[in-house]
């Protein structure tokens, strides 16, 4: 081995993305196959957001606002905070590695339920972190478990809401009940990548959980709901005095100019997104209530997918999906993963799914 690899990256399975459908179509020498594996939009962003970043990639040769000052300010307002309670990061996933790096020393534990977000389990490996993993009751949180998983070594929760990938979610009420139950020099990060697509009546964390709770950290990103997902741009927010701290270790410069635009751009125009999320809310309904026809059981859909419960025929049904040209995402002995897409979309992969499961 070339160098001198620390352990814990030597023993480390990289984080697995969504297969592309190149990739299903080269392996299974078919055309015409479609990704609904990564949680993407299938529309792409606003035509004046596009405009945006086109515009920006015009000054490519110089670095963007490190500090992304015109972003934190237009979500300040946007959300009603002050800038000081804002920062970016390269997606919301640096945003949570900004967090580990900030708070998480070899030896200390990391909290979060399971299955959710595969990220945390990589972040925590690299850093010697100690994982501990809380079980789903009916594909949803136990927060008196997590409450009950907190020691004096914890030094972050992390809770994924609506989960990656079972798509429940859990009310900020309940996690404000949780939060009296640890100590408050514990951070507890609110990941809600799938905020808009979720259910309203659950809450909003910087308005239920923050005022009250200097310890919370809530991550939200561009890349689903406005369809930003190749440009990497996302955001936190909590108290000012965390945010100095994580953007002490913010990779310079990793959010590009024209990330910077498009995300400006969209909050501009965000009703046209809006509109998207309630076509894309409307359908996994139907998706839903299609599939539990069928007799799939299902668990609440609170994101922008749905996960079907296949079990121990996960792996079989994912293969058989795949060379009908339907990309999924499986996770081993539980089920798959699919993105809600547009009608079309959605009517081949559940045809794909009742041939492939003989439901």
């Amino acid at each position: 081995m070339i160098g001198r690899v620390r352990p814990a990256v030597s023993g480390l399975a990289s984080y697995r993305p969504g297969k592309a459908a190149s990739q299903a179509e080269e392996e299974h020498g078919i055309t015409g196959a479609i990704k609904l594996a990564s949680n993407e939009n299938p529309w792409g962003p606003a035509p004046a957001v596009v405009a945006a970043i086109e515009q920006a990639a015009a000054g490519a040769n110089r670095y963007a606002d490190h500090r992304a000052t015109a972003l934190r300010q237009a979500i300040a307002e946007w959300i009603d905070v002050s800038p000081e309670a804002v920062t970016i990061g390269c997606g919301s996933s640096g945003l949570l590695q900004q967090v580990m790096h900030t708070y998480v020393d070899p030896g200390d534990e990391v909290v979060f339920p399971w299955p959710s977000f595969e990220i945390y389990p990589v972040f925590c490996s690299t850093l010697d972190a100690v994982q501990v993993r809380t079980e789903l009751v009916d594909y949803a949180f136990d927060l008196d478990a997590v409450a009950a998983a907190v020691t004096d070594r914890t030094k972050v929760v992390f809770l994924a809401t609506p989960n990656n990938p079972t798509g429940t979610a859990v009310s900020m009420s309940a996690v404000a009940g949780m939060l009296g139950r640890i100590p408050d020099d514990v951070i507890v990060v609110v990941d809600e990548a799938y905020r808009e697509f979720n259910d309203p009546g659950l809450g909003d964390p910087v308005t239920d959980l923050l005022p009250a709770h200097r310890n919370v950290v809530v991550t939200r990103t561009f890349s689903k709901a406005y369809g930003l997902a190749g440009l990497r741009v996302g955001y936190a927010v909590a108290d000012p005095e965390i945010v100095v701290e994580l953007d002490k270790v913010l990779l310079a410069f990793s959010v590009s100019g024209p990330a910077q635009a498009g995300a400006l751009a969209a909050i501009e125009h965000r009703d046209e997104a809006m509109m998207r999320v309630s076509e894309l809310v409307a359908e996994r309904e139907r998706v839903v209530t299609t599939l539990r026809r069928s007799g799939w059981e299902l668990p609440a859909a609170n994101g922008n997918f749905v996960f079907v419960p296949t079990g121990d025929r996960t792996g079989e049904i994912n293969l058989a999906m795949e060379k009908q040209g339907v990309v999924v995402r499986p996770f081993s002995g539980l089920g798959i993963r699919v993105t809600i897409s547009t009608p079309e979309e959605n009517d081949r992969w559940m045809g794909a799914l009742s041939e492939a499961s003989g439901s």
